[in-house]
Protein backbone atom coordinates (compact mmCIF):
# COMPACT_ATOMS: atom_id res chain seq x y z
CA UNK A 1 0.00 0.00 0.00
CA UNK A 2 1.27 3.26 -0.95
CA UNK A 3 1.40 5.84 2.14
CA UNK A 4 -1.24 8.99 2.06
CA UNK A 5 -0.46 12.39 2.52
CA UNK A 6 -2.70 14.48 4.65
CA UNK A 7 -2.12 18.37 5.52
CA UNK A 8 -3.69 19.75 8.73
CA UNK A 9 -3.69 23.22 10.60
CA UNK A 10 -2.34 24.10 13.36
CA UNK A 11 -1.81 27.39 15.18
CA UNK A 12 1.60 26.80 16.59
CA UNK A 13 4.27 24.99 14.83
CA UNK A 14 6.89 24.29 17.48
CA UNK A 15 3.62 23.08 19.78
CA UNK A 16 2.77 20.72 16.92
CA UNK A 17 6.31 19.60 16.73
CA UNK A 18 6.78 18.44 19.86
CA UNK A 19 3.67 16.50 20.16
CA UNK A 20 4.30 14.81 16.84
CA UNK A 21 7.65 14.05 17.86
CA UNK A 22 7.57 13.27 21.77
CA UNK A 23 3.95 11.63 22.02
CA UNK A 24 3.22 10.27 18.71
CA UNK A 25 6.98 9.09 18.05
CA UNK A 26 6.76 10.90 14.78
CA UNK A 27 9.73 11.88 12.59
CA UNK A 28 10.23 15.36 11.17
CA UNK A 29 10.93 15.79 7.00
CA UNK A 30 11.37 18.30 5.50
CA UNK A 31 10.18 21.57 7.50
CA UNK A 32 9.58 25.51 6.86
CA UNK A 33 8.64 28.53 8.85
CA UNK A 34 5.11 27.79 7.70
CA UNK A 35 4.88 23.87 7.45
CA UNK A 36 6.09 20.74 8.87
CA UNK A 37 6.35 16.98 7.32
CA UNK A 38 5.74 13.97 9.88
CA UNK A 39 6.14 10.18 8.98
CA UNK A 40 3.40 9.22 10.85
CA UNK A 41 3.67 5.00 10.57
CA UNK A 42 4.99 5.67 7.31
CA UNK A 43 2.52 7.88 6.07
CA UNK A 44 3.38 11.50 5.11
CA UNK A 45 1.00 14.36 7.17
CA UNK A 46 2.06 18.09 7.27
CA UNK A 47 1.19 20.42 9.55
CA UNK A 48 0.35 24.01 8.21
CA UNK A 49 0.80 26.60 10.13
CA UNK A 50 -2.76 28.60 10.23
CA UNK A 51 -2.96 31.45 13.51
CA UNK A 52 -6.22 32.09 12.71
CA UNK A 53 -7.76 28.61 12.78
CA UNK A 54 -10.61 27.98 14.30
CA UNK A 55 -12.26 24.11 13.97
CA UNK A 56 -15.63 23.79 14.66
CA UNK A 57 -16.63 21.30 16.95
CA UNK A 58 -19.26 19.22 15.10
CA UNK A 59 -19.64 15.85 16.79
CA UNK A 60 -21.42 12.64 16.38
CA UNK A 61 -23.02 9.77 18.52
CA UNK A 62 -21.27 6.47 17.59
CA UNK A 63 -21.68 3.89 20.28
CA UNK A 64 -22.80 6.61 22.66
CA UNK A 65 -19.23 8.24 22.25
CA UNK A 66 -19.14 12.15 20.71
CA UNK A 67 -16.95 11.67 18.13
CA UNK A 68 -15.67 14.43 16.33
CA UNK A 69 -16.61 14.91 12.76
CA UNK A 70 -13.14 16.21 11.52
CA UNK A 71 -10.82 14.30 12.67
CA UNK A 72 -8.18 11.90 10.67
CA UNK A 73 -6.03 8.98 11.88
CA UNK A 74 -4.38 5.57 10.63
CA UNK A 75 -5.22 1.83 11.09
CA UNK A 76 -2.44 0.24 12.69
CA UNK A 77 -1.77 -3.23 13.21
CA UNK A 78 -3.18 -4.98 16.33
CA UNK A 79 0.05 -5.66 18.53
CA UNK A 80 1.03 -2.34 17.62
CA UNK A 81 -1.73 -0.50 18.77
CA UNK A 82 -2.07 -1.86 22.01
CA UNK A 83 2.01 -1.00 22.48
CA UNK A 84 1.24 2.48 21.29
CA UNK A 85 -1.61 2.95 24.16
CA UNK A 86 0.55 1.68 26.64
CA UNK A 87 3.28 3.96 25.59
CA UNK A 88 0.47 7.13 25.03
CA UNK A 89 -0.43 6.04 29.18
CA UNK A 90 3.03 5.99 30.09
CA UNK A 91 3.16 9.90 29.03
CA UNK A 92 -0.05 10.62 30.72
CA UNK A 93 -2.00 11.72 27.55
CA UNK A 94 -5.73 12.73 28.06
CA UNK A 95 -8.07 10.68 25.76
CA UNK A 96 -10.71 12.55 24.15
CA UNK A 97 -12.08 8.86 23.73
CA UNK A 98 -10.74 6.45 25.88
CA UNK A 99 -8.91 2.84 24.41
CA UNK A 100 -12.14 0.60 23.92
CA UNK A 101 -13.21 -2.15 21.65
CA UNK A 102 -15.96 -2.17 18.90
CA UNK A 103 -18.08 -4.94 17.41
CA UNK A 104 -16.38 -7.62 20.02
CA UNK A 105 -16.77 -11.12 18.81
CA UNK A 106 -18.22 -9.89 15.73
CA UNK A 107 -17.23 -9.53 12.21
CA UNK A 108 -15.51 -5.98 12.31
CA UNK A 109 -14.13 -6.37 15.83
CA UNK A 110 -12.33 -3.20 16.28
CA UNK A 111 -10.10 -1.21 18.80
CA UNK A 112 -9.91 2.39 18.85
CA UNK A 113 -9.21 5.54 20.78
CA UNK A 114 -9.44 9.35 20.32
CA UNK A 115 -7.06 12.28 21.29
CA UNK A 116 -6.43 15.77 20.49
CA UNK A 117 -3.00 17.73 19.50
CA UNK A 118 -2.39 20.96 20.54
CA UNK A 119 -4.50 22.51 17.96
CA UNK A 120 -7.11 20.96 18.72
CA UNK A 121 -7.10 18.39 15.92
CA UNK A 122 -8.63 14.78 16.61
CA UNK A 123 -6.92 11.99 15.93
CA UNK A 124 -8.39 8.28 15.94
CA UNK A 125 -5.96 5.33 16.33
CA UNK A 126 -7.85 1.97 15.48
CA UNK A 127 -7.02 -2.02 14.43
CA UNK A 128 -8.83 -4.52 13.39
CA UNK A 129 -8.71 -7.87 14.93
CA UNK A 130 -8.95 -9.54 11.49
CA UNK A 131 -7.32 -7.11 8.78
CA UNK A 132 -9.01 -8.04 6.21
CA UNK A 133 -12.57 -6.62 7.91
CA UNK A 134 -11.51 -3.25 7.52
CA UNK A 135 -13.10 -2.38 4.32
CA UNK A 136 -16.25 -4.75 4.43
CA UNK A 137 -19.96 -4.42 4.23
CA UNK A 138 -21.58 -5.87 7.58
Amino acid sequence: MQPFHLAFPVHDLSLAKKFYTNTLLCKVGRSSDEWIDFNLFGHQIVAHLDKSMDLENSLNIVDGKKVPVQHFGIVMKWNKWHQFVDHLKNEKVDFLIEPHTRFKGKPGEQVTFFIKDPSGNALEFKSFKDKEMIFKNF
